[in-house]
């Protein structure tokens, strides 16, 4: 298969979770910011922010070939409109990227590091989708947040136990 149908795929998997994600990131009031299940565990607001972020970073590696974690510029909202429409504007940015993106983008070696120094380095193809695998886990983590603080869990790949009718 040719890098570019890679891309396609990928914005096919990336429009299938969209809906799902936005109806999660649309019931998280910012009153649970705070809650953490653990003291190991991240913050709900953090988490919240995380998985809104994420294809942004999708749109960066292609658009880039590298992410810092120093330099890699986060929102910092609180709000919840403000969240869902910096979710809206990131999976736009991503999708716009591998849109755009040619054979030779996406044969490249995409770089991840910390102040400059290399983490690792993999081909672009496979660090897209591992990202895609990434958000789509903390996804999971946040329906885990949403049931531990009393949020309507909504259908993601078939009805939960929070849609009418289904126990």
């Amino acid at each position: 298969m040719e890098n570019k149908s890679f891309a396609l795929a990928y914005i096919q998997e990336i429009e299938a979770e969209y809906t799902s994600t936005r109806k999660c990131l649309e019931r998280i009031p910012e009153t649970v910011y705070n809650f953490k299940p653990h003291p190991k565990s991240m913050e709900m607001g953090y988490l919240t922010l995380l998985v809104a972020e994420i294809p942004l970073w999708v749109a960066v590696m292609v658009e880039e070939g590298e992410i810092d974690f120093v330099t890699f510029k986060h929102m910092d909202v609180r709000e919840r409109e403000a969240v869902v429409r910096h979710y809206d504007e990131n999976i736009e940015r991503a999708k716009a990227a591998l849109q755009n993106a040619t054979e030779d983008d996406l044969a490249k070696e995409f770089r991840l590091k910390n102040k400059g120094e290399l983490l690792y380095a993999q081909p672009m193809i496979a660090a897209v989708g591992s990202t895609i695998n990434h958000w789509v886990h903390h996804r999971g983590q946040l329906t885990v947040y949403m049931r531990l603080n009393d949020i309507a869990v909504p259908s993601i790949y078939g009805p939960s136990a929070d849609d009418k009718g289904f126990s």
